[in-house]
Order: C-alpha cells, then structure tokens, then sequence
C-alpha cells in the first residue's frame, strides 16, 4: 500500500460515511416527521424514542448500502477526474488495475462490515426497533387480535384459527386438520379456544371431532377438551417481520423449525437469509463499476456521472425486485434469485474492465 492508495481509500471512506451521515438525518427527520404525533398521544419517553432512531439508522443504511457505496464511488472518482488528477496517475505508468486496486481495498472492506452487520448487529437492531413500533405506533388493536390465523404444526398437521385475542387469550373458531398425502385423517372444530398460560393447554369448547379411515366416518361432539398442543399463542403471533429481528443462526433455526412442522411459503424467510451475503458483494461489484464509469474525465463533468450512476441504481433495484418476486411468486430458487443481479452486474463491471484496460 502506498501513499496514493490511502489517499484514495481516505476519499472513498470518508464520501461513502458523509453520504450515509446524510441519509441517517434526513430518514429520522422525516420518519419523526411522520411518527411525531404517535410518540406525543403515547408519552413514549425521549430516552426510549432516542434509542429508537439509534436502531434505525442501521436499518435504513442496510437497506441502502450497495447504491451509496455506489454513488459515493462515482462522486469522488468523477471529481479526481475532473482535476485531472487520475490522467496524472495513469500517466506516470500506473496501470489501470494497478489503480483499482484501493477500490478493491476499500470496498472489500465495506463489503465485510457489511457481512458482519447484516448477520449479526442489524437484527438485533430491528427487533428492538420493531418493538418500539408495536408499542408506541401501531394501534393497539394490532398487537392484541389476529385474523385468519394458519399455522403448521408438525408434518401433515395444520392450524387455523378465525381470529385470536393476544390480550385475554381467546380464539374464535378453531380448527386442526391431520392429512396423509391428499387424504383428510382427522380434523376437529372448536367454536372457541383458552389457552391457559400457566398450565400451557389449550381449552376447547363445543368439539366436533371428525375421523376417516377409508370409507369409515366418525363423529364425534363434545361440550369441552382440555388438549396440549406443540404450539402457544407466540407462534400464532409471527409474522414476516419476524425475519428481520432474527440473527443468521436463529433464522436458520427458525426455518428448520418451520420446515418439520410442514409449514409452507417459506420463502420470504430463505430470501431475507441470502439477501443478507448477496447485499454486501452488490456493493463491492458497484465499487468496480463506478470506478471504470467515473475515471474519465467528459464533457457533462461529475453531473453526467452521478446520473449514469443513479440510471444503473435503478436498473440494479428493478432486477433485485423482479428477482425477488420471481423467487415468492414463482418458486425461484431463493440462493439464485439473491445471486442473479449479482451476476449479471458482476459480467457488466468485468466487460467495463475490460474496456479500459484498452
């Protein structure tokens, strides 16, 4: 490493952190903005609301780290090359991979605190934020009843429930199916469902117990059952915002869990987990990429650049997004899905590499 490798370095790290200081005020200021009236009606207090906006701003970033590492590569590669400054190097006999090499210095960088963040600090980042936001913002009604509730319990064994009371622990219209392939086994029907957190079981009124053995039926009815089941009121109450508050680890063990109890649709949860490895390589791909756009100095100066630049963010973000429904919609493979913007940009950026080694 030499002295133009740090001062190439120092003005890629200190524009990628001004441009993410920047966005962090401008996302609490406007997301207060819109907040202010809920923490005000709640008394939510400034110590608490301050820790909030502490876990948000890594929230925000995350979300938006390949494009202003990407955006922060042009704007200083455009302005060295507007002074001239890169003509300089590439004249004096440095060659044009020997001068990406602080690019790939600093993006690896930020790639590997990204990988770090995103598996481990960012999670538990968002679970406290989205703890705050069922507390102080979402309307109480949100955190206490649930409509339309289906859970799978173990394999073949699946659980529905019409609404479910999160304050006094009561559920209308129960229901538990036990199927074998596309056969129906057993299923029973309760009008309304307690569940007793102190002995964990279930208490089931008005039971309609329905059980087929080939071309056998039998039915049973019953005033009330006490049962115990594999499953408490805190699983009815996951939903997908779930996947953020998890760490790798516990995500991984969360879809394990998932996965032997039969539950389908899991694939939001596989798409968080590879988007997570897939993000911080965006970034590094980006780095390439903005540094073959931004090293040379045009007619339309830094402007013309930073354009190019958010025209190829917009392209990158619609083939994240098209990939992504692709993988919900379609049954896409998740690993390829997170990987195929990766892809493609990764060929772009050595087809721009290619060029100006020429």
């Amino acid at each position: 490493m030499k002295k133009l490798d740090w001062y190439i370095i120092r003005k890629f790290l200190s524009t990628f952190f001004f441009a993410i200081l920047v966005l962090a005020v401008i996302s609490c200021v406007i997301d207060y903005s819109e907040k202010v009236d809920n923490i005000v009606q709640k008394h939510a207090p400034f110590l608490v609301v301050l820790n909030y906006y502490k876990n948000f701003v890594p929230h925000i970033t995350a979300l938006l780290f390949p494009l202003f590492i990407f955006i922060a590569t042009i704007f200083f590669t455009s302005k060295m090359a507007y002074k001239s400054e890169i003509i300089a190097i590439l004249s004096s006999g440095v060659s044009f991979t020997r001068f990406l090499r602080p690019y790939a210095v600093g993006g690896g960088f930020l790639c590997l605190m990204s990988l770090l963040l995103n598996h481990w600090v960012i999670p538990v980042a968002n679970k406290q934020r989205i703890d705050f936001e069922n507390t102080y913002i979402n309307d109480a009604n949100f955190r206490y009843a649930a409509d339309n509730m289906h859970l799978g319990v173990s394999k073949g064994t699946y659980v529905y429930l019409q609404n479910f009371n999160f304050n006094n622990y009561i559920g209308n219209r129960f229901c538990i199916e036990k199927v074998d392939g596309t056969l129906l086994k057993e299923k029973l029907m309760a009008d309304y469902v307690h569940y007793d957190t102190v002995t964990k079981i279930w208490e089931l009124h008005n039971v309609v117990v329905r059980k087929n053995d080939g071309l056998k039926e039998k039915l049973t009815k019953l005033d009330t059952m006490s049962m115990r089941y594999s499953f408490s009121p805190h699983d009815l109450n996951r939903g997908d915002a779930i996947r953020e508050a998890l760490t790798t680890p516990q995500l991984n063990d969360y879809i394990e869990e998932e996965t032997m109890r039969g539950t389908e649709n899991l694939s939001s949860f596989y798409i968080e987990k590879e988007r997570r490895s897939a993000q911080p390589f965006a970034g590094f791909i980006l780095t390439i990429i903005g540094a073959c756009i931004a090293c040379r100095k045009i007619r339309g100066g830094s402007g013309l650049h930073l354009a190019l630049g958010i025209a190829i963010s917009a392209i990158y973000i619609m083939f994240l997004q098209l990939s992504s429904t692709f993988a919900t919609k379609a049954n896409l493979d998740p690993t390829i899905a997170m990987w195929i913007p990766n892809m493609i940009f990764g060929v772009f950026a050595f087809v721009l590499y290619r060029r100006q080694m020429k």
